[in-house]
């Protein structure tokens, strides 16, 4: 390299490195500047130069061995001082784009024998499948993903979800379908995911339940629930306000949650549910009259909206209030009410509604609150009426 004092030599590999680092192409200084070279592999075309100021690793792969040689050999001569004449330098050629290697997003396994034991799974990759590779439970260096957008660990073995999926910022999409989950925890509810989770897959597993906090994840557009025991779906599942996509086929729901009327679906598959008949003049009471201190103070702090949280109240109060019971005049109830069932058709909330039976029924029973007597029997006059 003719003209380039021996401070200031400048080695292709080392010079993209640093320009990587500082953002711009620009010389790296190699003269006392090597802090290590690893040379285990060079007869397979790999090494590794490591550098104190950038302080970056160099990795070469896939070269001429021969030519590799050379290039460390100069790296080395050139960190101790040596004069520029005597390096072993062979002209350089820069590589073309298709020898470039570009950072890889995208990775599929769908068997075990693929799947990587002992090496890492690449730091860019914005999208991992990872099916039918009998998982029990998923693997920690996912989990250092942070570019990860699209993740599908469908078709394992999976029983319980590390809290540590909230850290993946960048994951739009969860897929867990077929494992063997029994919960989806609080702590991933109020994660990271709050803000960029769109799809959700937990169909086939064994889900009884998901938390109330569930529903702060209000970026979901699709979420499936297929094939599990759900017996109740979120408390208030109408807070999903980008939700269009829901399916909760073959689960054990006998009734939808009262806020299931505020959801604006494109489509909706609830088939193969045991759905109660409704009947609004069976009435559950639950009426304590009269109202308690605690049952005033409630419905008052939500009524009136005022702020309250766990620095002011017990949690179990605060998670309490945010359960309450909406009647059909827009007051709150806590845990004095009446409680009823009424027919729904699901058309209400949906564009396309998969048939609920195999009769042709689009309807399903939907849990309706009063606050107190009267607002229940201007509620029956009305259906009384209207059923003549």
């Amino acid at each position: 390299l003719p003209g380039v004092a021996p401070v200031e030599l400048l080695v292709p590999h080392v010079a993209a490195a640093a320009s990587a680092a500082k953002g711009r192409w620009r010389p790296a200084r190699v003269q006392d500047n090597v802090e290590r070279l690893f040379t285990r592999f060079v007869e397979e075309g790999k090494a590794t130069v490591r550098l104190r100021e950038p302080a970056v690793d160099v990795c070469v792969s896939k070269a001429d061995v021969s030519n590799l040689k050379n290039f460390l050999s100069a790296v080395r001569l050139a960190h101790q001082g040596a004069d520029i004449g005597t390096l072993p330098l062979s002209p350089l050629v820069p590589a073309k784009t298709s020898e470039v290697e570009k950072p890889k997003t995208k990775m599929i396994i769908t068997s075990r024998r693929d799947y990587p034991l002992t090496k890492s799974f690449p730091y860019s990759l914005e999208h991992l499948q990872a099916s039918y590779c009998k998982l029990a439970r998923i693997d920690t260096r996912v989990l250092c993903l942070k570019k990860l957008r699209k993740l599908d660990l469908s078709h394992n073995h999976i029983k319980q979800l590390p809290a540590t999926i909230g850290d993946l910022v960048c994951l739009q999409e969860l897929n867990l379908h077929n494992n063997h989950l029994e919960s989806f925890s609080v702590a991933l509810c109020n994660s990271t995911l709050q803000k960029s989770l769109q799809f959700l897959d937990l169909s086939q597993n064994k889900i009884k339940a998901l938390p109330i906090q569930f529903c702060q994840l209000r970026e979901l557009v699709n979420l499936k629930l297929d094939d599990n025991e759900l017996i109740r779906l979120p408390f208030k599942v109408g807070q999903l306000s980008h939700l269009r996509f829901l399916s909760a086929a073959r689960n054990k729901l006998p009734f939808l949650p009262s806020d299931f009327r505020k959801l604006s679906l494109e489509n909706l598959d609830l088939f193969g549910n045991p759905f109660e008949q409704s009947n609004p003049l069976v009435p559950n009471i639950q009426l304590k009259i009269p109202l308690t201190l605690l049952e005033c103070a409630a419905r008052a702090t939500v009524n009136y909206r005022i702020p309250y949280g766990c620095h002011l109240l017990p949690s179990h109060l605060c998670e309490d209030l945010q359960v309450a019971k909406t009647c059909q005049c827009g007051s709150a109830c806590l845990s004095s009410f009446i409680q009823i069932t009424v027919t729904m058709n699901l058309h209400h909330v949906a564009h396309t509604v998969v048939l609920v039976d195999n009769m042709g029924g689009t309807e399903a029973p939907v849990i309706c609150y009063f606050c107190s007597l009267d607002c229940y029997s201007q509620f029956l006059d009305r259906y009384l009426q209207s059923n003549g």
